[in-house]
């Protein structure tokens, strides 16, 4: 006859029966709260300011579940009294939040019992449904658009920790991010473990792509490109700073030593994220009306490349910053996003898949998460 181990359990002596009441006591109570990661078409993060917070801290758009409500009602239900928005899409939940009742942003005096806490995805706004949006003055004094790193200053800790979460997960493509106290709980993405952001781009980088030859009066001051592995994903590289790390194509400035833009291409290529590159292709050029970033130099071009990756070494110190950049594959699309670009920065994504397929018959990369290059470098097939 076959033997089972016995369970500690099997000693306990039961006790008696709860009542019905006694049993829905004894339960874990908790408040439950929505809210939604809405932006504006060159990634901004919506927030609005409540009148009704001693602290002045800022809140995404979102609020309490009432009594026998879903979450994804209440959030709809929010929005809509919040911002005037009716029947906003919500296509996900980027985030599932747990907080617990002594975290140290809990404001003074508060009973709270705990917190969990669903954001969904409540998509891009255009401008016309920007202008729409209207606020109850007796609840929240203004709204506005802002750079994640803009964003996490006017939030409580916590919350900003749960917004970045959130919107890497969607910028990322991947889970549903659980987070107690705004830590992840699982592994850490990419874009989390390197503290990537999303910046606004003025609009000598937003602007549309002049498809032309290069004026000859124009200097080009730098060259980037769409660098394309062999399954259609492209290279970014994350610049770490004090407030974070900022997302950029392969390329930079150009030097007096580099014979054309294309040197200047393969030689920053390498430097930041030890690419070897073959075949650059001219997309176009962007302009650059005051070259203030370069010392106000004038009018100037911005030179956009695509190129195939042949090759991927080992990660290496960038020798103009001295340190590592972070190296991701990303699919062009989710590259666009990252950079802050807006609808122009889109279509020359979609310029650069286009170049990608008919000059190498590479294909169109297929939705996935954004994850980092091996320390080692990659083999290409």
């Amino acid at each position: 006859m076959t033997s089972f181990p016995v369970s500690p359990s099997d000693h306990v002596t039961p006790r008696a029966a709860l009542s019905t009441g006694q049993h829905a006591a004894s339960r874990h109570a908790v408040w439950v709260g929505a809210a939604a990661i809405i932006t504006d078409e060159a990634g901004r993060v919506l927030l609005v300011h409540p009148t009704y917070r001693k602290d002045d801290s800022w809140l995404l758009p979102g609020g309490v579940v009432e009594p026998g409500e879903h979450p994804h009602v209440t959030c709809r239900r929010e929005i809509t009294e919040e911002l005037g928005l009716v029947d906003l899409p919500l296509s996900a939940v980027l985030a599932v939040h747990s907080f617990s009742p002594h975290h140290p942003d809990l404001q003074p005096g508060t009973p709270c019992p705990g917190e969990v806490r669903f954001v969904f995805d409540g998509g891009t706004l255009c401008p016309d449904q920007v202008e729409a949006i209207r606020l109850p003055r007796e609840e929240l004094s203004e709204f506005a658009f802002l750079e994640t790193r803009d964003a996490v200053q006017r939030l409580r800790p916590v919350d900003g920790q749960i917004m970045l979460a959130a919107y890497r997960a969607r910028l990322g493509n991947t889970a549903t991010a659980h987070l107690a106290d705004g830590r992840h709980i699982l592994d850490v993405p990419a874009l989390d473990r390197h503290d990537v952001h999303v910046r606004y781009r003025p609009l000598w980088d937003s602007s549309p792509l002049n498809r032309g030859p290069v004026p000859e009066r124009l200097p080009v001051q730098q060259a980037w490109a769409w660098c394309f592995i062999p399954d259609g994903r492209v290279v970014l590289v994350a610049d770490p700073g004090p407030r974070g790390a900022l997302p950029m194509l392969p390329g930079g400035t150009v030097e007096t030593t580099d014979a054309t833009p294309e040197d200047t291409l393969h030689r920053e290529a390498a430097e930041e994220a030890q690419l070897t590159l073959a075949d650059p292709v001219r997309l176009g050029w962007v302009l650059d009306e005051t070259g203030e970033v370069y010392g106000g130099v004038g009018p100037n071009a911005r030179l956009r490349l695509a190129a195939r990756v042949a090759a991927i070494g080992p990660a290496a110190v960038d020798p103009a910053t001295g340190h590592p950049f972070a190296r991701l594959l990303a699919t062009p699309a989710q590259a666009a996003a990252l950079l802050g670009w807006g609808p122009p920065g889109a279509r020359q994504a979609q310029l650069a898949v286009e170049t990608a397929r008919e000059r190498w018959g590479l294909p169109t990369a297929r939705p996935a998460a954004i994850e980092e290059i091996p320390a080692e470098g990659m083999r290409l097939s």
